[in-house]
């Protein structure tokens, strides 16, 4: 049974607020949309994202398992005693080149497993760029298991790292913050290493720029064991256009497309996008997902790099229909686990561990 296949059914087609050290204010950074207004956060000459980890576990039948007897996709995800085997992790470096050729990096997500992600971080590296603090923010796309639960490895590194949160986080994320320990029921996270640094809460209609060319929108999109709300990734290319950078798009790309279309300044040229598209998770086809690759292509998008909980069937279909996917290598071979679908592959339209993609 393929990861991703107990997804089936689940595809999810104010002002800013930050807390730093305590102090709730709006940060310099981010900007409240004034209505009509087109909103220019400015342009970076490249953008290259690595796949740290696009994996969130191995076996579905026992992650699924776990969720049925937790009593579902509906149950709160820190009540649900994982198989401590079975899980990994998201994690993406992204890495800003500016238009003065000045370069800064950002890590997205923070995975799962402990045990996995310090084992990513070590081969990639990430671990001595955090303790170097060459990794300027962590940003969360959202508090999903996968994406969160593994905080404590990005922290005992750098506790002090700026971090930018959903506003709609559970109340137990925000404990894990400040070093909560849940690890008493399996699979849940512990952070022996409280935040000490800035943390950015992010709300609806607000544009939080990270530097000239980056920016970060909150949209309030529904998932599953009660997770809300996702933390998006724009980039503005010179002379290209705009890339979206995402965790799981819950809120669904051609949402993602048209809020730049409407909201950001020469907004019309969309280049590319990275992440997981959360299209097809569960490996069957429905004719909307046409829709979607339809939709896609009006838009003349120069690169779509895709992972994690886009279907492996959409990916495939995408890159026969034409739309420019762009393919990964064998790299995740390598690692020391590697899932059900990787293993199955007949092609590489996945941006996989290991691999990266510029812009």
């Amino acid at each position: 049974m393929k990861r991703r296949d107990f997804l089936k059914g689940v595809a999810a087609t104010s002002a800013g607020v930050a807390v730093a050290a305590g102090v709730g204010s709006l940060p310099k950074q981010a900007f409240a949309k004034k209505k009509g207004e087109k909103e220019d956060f400015g342009e970076i000459k490249s953008l290259k994202v690595k796949c740290i980890s696009e994996t969130s576990w191995f076996d579905n039948a026992t992650l699924g398992a776990d969720i049925k007897a937790a009593g579902g996709i509906n149950s709160n995800q820190y009540d649900v005693a994982y198989n401590t085997d079975n899980l990994g992790g998201y994690a993406a470096l992204v890495e800003v080149e500016a238009l003065d050729g000045k370069k800064t990096k950002y890590l997205l997500d923070t995975g799962w497993s402990n045990d996995w992600i310090d084992y990513v971080f070590e081969k990639d590296g990430i671990d001595s760029m955090l303790k170097t603090k060459e990794i300027d923010t962590l940003i969360i796309s959202h508090d999903h298991i996968d994406h969160y639960f593994g905080l404590e490895s990005t922290l005992k590194h750098q506790p002090d790292i700026r971090i930018f949160f959903p506003g709609t986080s559970m109340p137990k994320s925000f404990e894990l913050l400040k070093g909560a320990d849940f690890s008493a029921t399996p699979g849940c996270p512990k952070n022996a290493t409280p935040h000490t640094g800035e943390l950015v809460v992010t709300k609806t209609d607000t544009l939080y720029k990270l530097q000239d060319g980056a920016a970060i929108v909150f949209f309030d999109a529904p998932a599953t064991l009660q997770v809300r709300g996702e933390n998006v990734m724009y980039f503005k290319i010179k002379d290209k256009g705009y890339v979206t950078v995402t965790g799981c798009c819950h809120p669904g790309i051609l949402t993602l497309i048209n809020h730049g279309r409407r909201n950001f300044k020469d907004g019309e040229k969309m280049y590319g996008c990275y992440g997981g598209l959360h299209i097809s998770p569960f490996e069957n086809w429905d004719p909307k997902m046409d829709d979607i690759i339809t939709g896609l292509k009006q838009y003349k998008m120069e690169k779509i790099a895709c992972n994690h909980c886009t279907g492996w069937i959409w990916a495939e279909k995408a890159a026969n229909a034409g739309l420019p996917i762009v393919m990964g290598t064998d790299s995740n071979l390598s690692y020391k686990k590697v899932g059900t679908l990787a293993r199955a592959k007949t092609s590489n339209v996945y941006i996989g561990n290991g691999d990266s993609v510029t812009f």
